[in-house]
């Protein structure tokens, strides 16, 4: 895998002896002459995977650069290169956190070898960080104080010291991950929390990705894979849109359910599972039931408890401190000064539908620290649709001419409800999900009309 190194000397034969030995491995390399060289290329070229340094060097030696990388909020790996009666100052280095040194002369293959090791290094360092961060990830990403989330909060409690399945329903963008991570959080349960989206994952995909596969079960299974659901085992897994499950794979998954033991594809072994499976749609479960999308026995063995995560228009309370949040949160990524909603723009954003929920106010604020022009948003900097005010009926109504051939019915009404869908579509993003809601009407209702209205 190609990594970004930055080579430290102020001899310009070494710096590109190092450069051609480290591109000939398929690196991009970066020099420095010398330690404040090396700062600046960090700040405009960085970030770095890894950085070889001298040690003797004018302007700042590569203990120094050692030290002022050490301050940075993401530190780099670092090796040094020192020469032979200098082994007094690598240890040194080590100690103000170098990974390891190179004794000059040193032939390439030791280079190699010791960039390898300091890139592995780092990997492993980066996967613990990541993984450090999931097991603490729970309930920090949740935000609000309303009635509804404490009615939230509370169930959640309740239900994740059981084994029990959960079934967790709310429209898009309302955080129905967020519901799970914090159960399995809650659970106390050792394992992983593993999520996949069903919808995202193409149907001859899913299978392999859920159950794993032996070498050769098909044709590219060049080797043996460990399913989710092994991977999940001790732990949880969330299974995101699960209506989107094709029907075939949701009786395996029930089978999986019932006996708590997976085969892989290509295999007749059954492996034992411990695991908690957490279930999500943005769907009306019943109806997807009636609609043949979700397997009635899946359904009622995944229903032990549900979760029902309210939308944000129902939740209104919590507006002004999720705006914040989310402006304080992008302003220190950016590395701005966070700026404040005025009191027009807070009645704007409380007043408005919301058919993304919290995903939408996320985005909306997002853009609005990136196209702040001073440290105050007003309700004209806040996006058209939530400024506009609402449609007038009398805007969605085609003209009708006073003539006794324009006067049939029928096709009066199907203009009419052309607009209204078009308008439904607009306020949703196109959110097909949103809109049919909005509508009052299925998902497949929606798609019917949009075909037959050409849309």
């Amino acid at each position: 895998m190609t990594k970004r190194i930055l080579v430290v000397d102020d001899e310009d034969k070494m710096r590109r002896l190092l450069e051609m030995a480290l591109t000939g491995l398929g690196h991009v390399v970066v020099q420095a002459g010398d330690g404040e060289d090396a700062l600046a290329r960090c700040a405009d070229d960085g970030p770095f995977d890894l950085v070889l340094t001298d040690l003797r060097m004018p302007r700042l030696d590569g203990l120094g650069l050692l030290r002022r990388l050490r301050e940075l909020s993401d530190p780099v790996p670092v090796v040094v290169l020192t020469a032979h009666g200098s082994v007094e100052s690598a240890v040194e280095a080590m100690k103000l956190g170098a990974v390891d040194y190179l004794i000059r002369p040193f032939e390439m293959a030791t280079v190699e070898l010791t960039v390898a090791r300091a890139l592995a290094m780092q990997q492993v360092q980066s996967e613990n960080l990541f993984l450090r961060d999931e097991v603490q990830r729970g309930w920090g990403e949740f935000v609000g104080q309303g009635p509804a989330m404490q009615t939230l909060y509370q169930l959640i409690r309740q239900v994740a010291p059981a084994r029990s399945s959960v079934f967790v329903v709310g429209e898009t963008g309302t955080g129905k991950e967020l519901v799970a991570r914090a159960v399995h959080h809650e659970s106390g349960r050792a394992g992983l929390f593993v999520p996949i989206n069903c919808a995202a994952i193409p149907a001859d995909l899913l299978e392999s990705e859920l159950f794993g596969h032996r070498k050769g079960a098909f044709t590219g299974a060049d080797r043996d894979r460990m399913g989710r659901f092994e991977v999940a085992s001790g732990g949880t897994l969330f299974l995101d849109e699960i209506t989107e499950m094709p029907p075939a794979l949701q009786s395996k998954l029930l089978r999986v359910l019932q006996e708590n033991c997976v085969e892989r594809l290509g295999s007749h072994t059954p492996v034992e599972v411990d695991l908690r499976v957490v279930a999500a749609t943005n769907r009306d479960p019943q109806q997807a039931v009636g609609d043949g999308q979700l397997r009635a026995d899946l359904y009622y063995r995944l229903n032990v408890v549900r979760v029902d995560v309210p939308p944000l228009r129902e939740r209104r309370e919590d507006i002004p401190l999720l705006a914040g949040h989310f402006l304080e949160r992008y302003s220190r990524e950016l590395g701005r000064v966070t700026p404040r909603l005025s009191a027009a723009a807070l009645d704007r954003l409380s007043s408005y539908a919301w058919p993304g929920n919290i995903r939408e106010l996320q985005n909306m604020m997002e853009r609005a620290v990136v196209l702040a022009r001073g440290t105050r948003i007003n309700a004209e900097d806040l996006p058209r649709e939530v400024c506009a005010p609402e449609l007038e009926a009398a805007t969605l109504l085609p003209t009708v001419e006073a003539q006794a051939d324009d006067l049939s019915l029928q096709p009066q009404v199907e203009a009419l409800e052309r607009r209204i869908i078009l308008a439904a579509l607009q306020r949703s993003g196109d959110n097909k999900s949103v809109a049919a809601r909005m509508l009052s009407i299925s998902e497949r209702s929606l798609w019917y009309k949009l075909k037959k209205y050409g849309v």
